[in-house]
Parts: structure tokens; sequence; C-alpha cells
């Protein structure tokens, strides 16, 4: 059976999606899921994007010779400390049986 994924920005928001959705989910780890849905969270943000150095390190100390700097093609990086959750939401986004995905975030989010 398909299901939907909701993407939190933490955990107790998304216990209130549960909630609200009258969905009844058993908890795991790092998510909640039903027969018909599964709600995660990301504890803010999983990802940044990558220092100039990761690019060149030469670029490591700035100078106005290297400004601006603008890539042609963007590196991101998974945050150290939110990497055991990225795996987990990664993993979920992943699922066969996932059709369907609502990002459920903070509106001024990137």
């Amino acid at each position: 059976m398909a299901k939907s994924i909701y993407i939190a920005e933490k955990p107790s928001v998304a216990q209130e999606f549960a909630k609200a959705l009258k969905v009844k989910a058993r908890r795991a780890d790092g998510y909640l899921e039903s027969e018909e849905a599964v709600i995660t969270w990301c504890y803010g943000h999983l990802v940044t994007m990558s220092y100039p150095e990761a690019y060149d390190p030469a670029l490591k100390k700035w100078t106005l010779q290297t400004l601006p700097f603008i890539p042609d093609e963007f590196k991101y990086e998974v945050i150290p400390s939110a990497a055991k959750q990225f795996r987990i939401v990664s993993s979920l986004l992943n699922r066969e049986d996932i059709d369907t995905i609502y990002v459920c975030t903070d509106s001024g989010r990137e």
C-alpha cells in the first residue's frame, strides 16, 4: 500500500501533525509510521552549502582577486550533528512504498 510522507521541522511538530491528521502511528527511530503515512522531522537544517575551500583549497583565504566566488555547480554537505537524521529521512524518501511527499516545514526555509 502506498504511503505519504510528511517532513516536519522537529519531533514535537511531527507529533502535532500526527494529531491533526488523526494518524495513529507507532514511533520508530527518527519518524512515526502508520498504515497510511510516515511522519519525520529535520531538527533544523540537515544539509549546508560547502565552503569555498571544498571547491579549491586556495579559496580558504579570501582575497579581493577571488571574489565574487560563484561556482558553476554548488556543493552541499550533511551537517555532522544531523547526519543520523539525514540518513533516516533519506532512507524514508527512497522507500518504494512512499508515493507522495509533503514538506511541512517553516515557510521561511530556503
